[in-house]
């Protein structure tokens, strides 16, 4: 049970789109805005959560952990960025995809250009200076080198949090179905 007044106001709901998909977390002041608005309503996901008490001086509002948005959400175009170092650097979370440093990072080609390997997403990789010389004109399994994550293209952030909140559910939803 959360009592102190800060600790509500740090808490976030999900919100879904209104053909139901997650697209974002909002803090508890937009959430109750979007719903006395009505341009969101209260969603029960059947999992359980309880909803969030928020006392005003007149009255209780009951906040629940997930809304659905009852007005169409304006999509921004996305684009996937260029490939450069600053996006694969962010990709890869500032890691050497090979031994996990974060010191000294350069960008390692998987299939070497000079292989005919392309300047694309998922031949690009951010690697230490030490394993990238290691590897040099090699691919990685010629070098007998491991990847820790498989490089891809990133995805629109609508997607990428779609997913992470499905995977958080799953276990909710399975145990549910039990």
């Amino acid at each position: 049970m959360i009592s102190n007044a800060t600790q509500i106001l740090e808490q976030t709901v999900t919100v879904f789109s209104k053909s139901y998909l997650p697209i974002n977390q909002i803090n508890i002041k937009r959430a109750i805005i979007l719903l006395v608005t009505e341009k969101a309503e209260p969603l029960d996901l059947g999992n359980g959560s309880q909803p969030i008490a928020v006392h005003s001086p007149t009255m209780v509002f009951l906040v629940p952990q997930q809304i659905r948005l009852t007005i169409n959400h304006k999509e921004k175009v996305w684009r996937v960025p260029t490939v450069n170092r600053r996006e694969v650097l962010r990709r890869d979370r500032q890691t050497c995809q090979y031994c996990g440093s974060i010191k000294h990072l350069t960008l390692d080609h998987l299939i070497p250009t000079s292989k005919g390997g392309k300047h694309a997403w998922d031949n690009i990789v951010t690697a230490c200076e030490q394993c990238n010389n290691r590897k040099g004109a090699r691919t990685p399994q010629q070098a007998g080198m491991v990847l820790r994550l498989q490089p891809k293209a990133p995805v629109h952030p609508i997607v990428a949090f779609a997913e992470q909140f499905w995977r958080e559910h799953k276990v909710q939803i399975e145990g549910m179905a039990n």
